[in-house]
């Protein structure tokens, strides 16, 4: 065989490990069914088989020449074992547990199915961009803790999100954010957790990338400082892109230091060369402002253009039970955009009731406010909680408003559930989000089983 250096497979079929000869690209379960696709000939005659988890043989529950079959009529809240056949070919077997589910199901994992076990797990990193032409793409990565963690899925949908399909996986590729800059597709994330800073471009909607830019080496460790980022958005200001980054790990005591990294909008995205990093700039407990007692500094920042035109980047805050105040606050670093390579300089903490994870802000130039989707916290008891999602405005990007929940499940266990890091986007009049979502009988509320895309209609009108 020969060698590849490429970024995209369809699929990525590791040496030595089980993928079936028909291979299961897409599980979306629902109330009483389980809906599920494969790469393969259509036309070509395929069998799918069943059997209630572990619980006796496998039956024929139908045949099908197309490759996606939807088993229906099944008991709720059950877990199932499927598989697919055609010929002497074999899927392998693949699990799903039905349920209700919120939003519109992009992708599922089952908690016990090791399908990607070369990865990891559970279902994380939503990252959503739509194309001028209306055609949506949404990626995320597979993980687990101590884990690879360098397995990335591309869906796509060309009638606004109602239904989603199989488009290709990217190896390795961990945090990333997909991006449209002058008409092509891009693609930044990092190697692994706390791996090498990577960049790549497609030119087809997603089906191949080019073999990815190193921008930056990091350690691949997590034990050992190297880059954290999360899906965040470009923001373009005075000519140039800038994306927000971390340096750290969450097993040091200097936790994550931030950073921002920038592109003239007129360079080539792909040359290492043409991109700029501030110097890391360790959180200071010293500063005024800050939360008193225990907390464990900032990550994931979110940038933004504030009211008077200054670029900022917005710090997810982890403070603790132990802190004062234990949540609500925001870490604002101002970002110097005259000179690319000069370090942050720490603003202020300002109010924002979601700031135990990650979130996002963005600016509605119709409607002059600033918009986030986000896991908001609502009292001192359960800070970690991710069970209710919130859309949230402000016009001064300071003091935040509830505008409406968006979805609240209060009253299942918050050990259980959780919609978080949500990627979302203004379409028209109303708000698209891609959510990292847990329920039915999640891992947990963090190790999440679903991907899920949401519409908030007439979003400006609430």
């Amino acid at each position: 065989m020969k060698g590849y250096n490429g970024w995209s497979y369809a699929p990525y079929k590791p040496f030595l490990f089980e993928t079936g000869d028909i291979y299961i690209c897409r599980i979306a379960p629902g109330v009483d069914n389980i809906h599920f696709e494969w790469l393969g000939e259509t036309g070509s005659e395929y069998a799918v088989f069943l059997r209630e988890k572990e619980s006796s043989e496998f039956v024929c529950c139908g045949t099908t020449k197309e490759n996606a079959y939807t088993i229906e009529n099944l008991a709720e809240k059950r877990d199932y074992e499927f598989y697919v056949t055609s010929g002497n070919k074999k899927s392998r077997i693949r699990l799903a547990r039905t349920g209700k589910a919120v939003g519109t199901v992009v992708n599922y994992l089952h908690p016990d199915d090791k399908a990607y076990s070369f990865s990891g797990n559970y279902l994380a990193s939503p990252s959503l961009v739509k194309y001028p032409d209306g055609c949506l793409l949404a990626a995320m990565d597979i993980f687990e803790g101590n884990a690879p963690q360098n397995l990335t899925m591309i869906y796509r949908s060309d009638d606004n999100g109602e239904t989603w399909h199989y488009v290709s996986e990217l190896m390795p590729c961990f945090w990333g954010k997909m991006f449209l800059h002058k008409g092509e597709l891009y693609m930044l994330a990092v190697s692994t957790e706390y791996g090498d800073l990577l960049i790549g471009k497609s030119t087809d909607k997603g089906r191949t990338f080019t073999t990815p830019t190193v921008l930056l080496r990091g350690s691949g460790s997590n034990k050992i400082a190297g880059i954290h980022k999360n899906p965040q958005n470009i923001v373009y200001h005075s000519g140039r892109l800038y994306e927000t980054l971390e340096w750290g790990t969450w097993n040091t005591s200097h936790k994550h230091a931030a950073m921002v990294m920038s592109c003239d909008e007129n360079d080539d995205l792909l040359k290492a060369e043409n991109w700029h990093f501030t110097p890391p700039l360790l959180y200071d407990s010293k500063w005024n402002g800050t939360a008193r007692g225990s907390v464990q500094g900032n990550l994931e920042g979110t940038l933004c253009v504030n009211p008077a035109g200054q670029l900022m980047n917005v710090m997810r805050y982890m403070t603790t039970p132990d802190s004062e105040p234990t949540y609500g606050l925001v870490i604002q670093y101002r970002v110097n955009t005259e000179n690319p390579d000069a370090p942050l300089e720490y603003s202020h903490t300002s109010a924002f009731p979601a700031n135990r994870s990650k979130f996002m802000w963005k600016y509605d130039e119709v409607s002059k406010r600033y918009y986030s989707v986000a896991s908001r916290i609502i009292s001192d008891i359960g800070i970690g909680n991710r069970n209710l999602l919130s859309l949230m405005g402000s016009y001064d990007m300071e003091n935040w408003e509830v505008i409406t929940d968006i979805l609240d499940y209060r009253d299942v266990d918050p050990k259980r559930i959780g919609f978080q890091y949500v990627d979302f986007s203004f379409d028209g009049e109303d708000i698209i989000f891609l959510c990292r979502t847990a329920m039915n009988h999640a891992h947990n509320y963090h190790d999440s089983n679903y991907s899920t895309f949401h519409r908030i209609k007439d979003f400006r009108k609430l």
